[in-house]
């Protein structure tokens, strides 16, 4: 009603453009359910489709939007014509196709690598430099398979880390489904250990079958526990809490900083927590850690909906400060739901320790 007509391109056009939109009005809520697909020939080329359908729709109303808010600003200023009106009916599928397809192109490339040095005063000189490698939000699942993992898996391994942090929302499906797709992660590897939490996709998978894969992995699953590394007599810990909403979903999930710090040794000299959730900052300050790793957020993903995530999220991505602790807040190492990412870059992250 909005585009077609202006278009002015006859009754077979505006008839194709209809069955176009109708098509999209299916593949949209099969794109949102494909995770539950089940497996035939055609489901991978259907989710495919519904996920791209997805991505593609959000760009055609926030394009559709901003043309009639331009329309209005040249009406009121007398500029209005029936070519203006003509050619920015036309530009707005243009722009949506460009806008999809270049976050598409930024969704499926591998991650970079993002370095963030994180200044902690009283730093033991043992602990100087101490790298944590963290991946997060992952997603694999319809479109996100063992080849783009096992690429991450082999740039995380380049890196060289003291400690590997995966901080939740691995998967989108069951341990039956996925299970074979999410095996290189046995394959991540760092002199202090690999470490996950549990994302609220976690927890609409399967969490309890998805925690005893992760170990049988090879990973350290802390759940509202921590482990003590040492350098030179200097200790650090490593703790780490179960999603911020796990308590929804199983009472004995629920998350808790000051539980996952119990009984740490008295020379701890840092306190670094892994937390899916940036929302999680408050009680984690509380508790006394000196740094919190989290995702979730995906940095928004692709416009507009970066715009939202501080309705539910203290902050959207980066390094923010939380009374006396650090933050670090993950775009995403991969994606959820359309392959689109656009102004909001994956990331791999490589953190380090610095003396205040």
């Amino acid at each position: 009603m909005r585009l077609l007509p202006d278009m002015a391109l006859g009754p077979l056009f505006d008839a194709a453009g209809v069955l176009v939109l109708l098509l999209l009005t299916v593949l949209v809520p099969v794109g949102l359910m494909s995770a539950s697909l089940r497996r035939h020939r055609w489901s991978s080329v259907v989710s495919w489709a519904g996920l791209l359908s997805m991505g593609f729709f959000s760009s055609l109303l926030v394009t559709t939007l901003v043309r009639d808010l331009l329309l209005i600003v040249l009406r009121i200023a007398g500029w209005m014509t029936p070519e203006v009106v003509r050619l920015s009916a036309l530009g707005v599928p243009l722009l949506a196709l460009g806008v999809t397809t270049l976050g598409f192109v930024n969704a499926r490339r591998l991650a970079r690598v993002k370095r963030v040095d994180v200044p902690i005063a009283g730093l033991p000189q043992a602990l100087h430099g101490y790298a944590i490698a963290q991946v997060s939000d992952i997603h694999v699942g319809p479109t996100i398979r063992r080849p783009y993992l096992n690429a991450i898996v082999n740039r995380v391994n380049k890196l060289g880390a003291d400690a590997i942090a995966v901080t939740g929302d691995l998967v989108d499906g069951s341990v039956h489904r996925l299970a074979l797709h999410t095996q290189p992660l046995a394959r991540l590897s760092a002199p202090d250990g690999v470490f996950f939490v549990t994302g609220n996709h976690e927890y609409y998978s399967g969490a309890d079958e998805w925690i005893a894969e992760v170990r049988r992995l090879g990973l350290t699953v802390l759940m509202n526990q921590h482990v003590v590394r040492r350098r030179a007599g200097s200790a650090l810990m490593i703790a780490g809490v179960a999603d911020y909403t796990a308590h929804h979903f199983n009472p004995s999930h629920k998350s808790d900083p000051r539980r996952a710090a119990a009984g740490a040794p008295p020379d701890v000299g840092v306190r670094v927590l892994l937390a899916h959730q940036p929302r999680s900052a408050l009680d984690a300050a509380e508790a006394g850690f000196h740094l919190q790793l989290s995702g979730h957020t995906h940095g928004g993903q692709f416009f507009p909906w970066n715009l939202f995530v501080p309705l539910q999220q203290p902050f959207v991505s980066g390094l923010h400060r939380v009374r006396d602790m650090w933050v670090y807040i993950s775009r995403g190492t991969g994606y959820w739901g359309p392959p689109k990412r656009f102004g909001a870059p994956s990331e791999i992250t490589l953190v380090r320790l610095v003396p205040a």
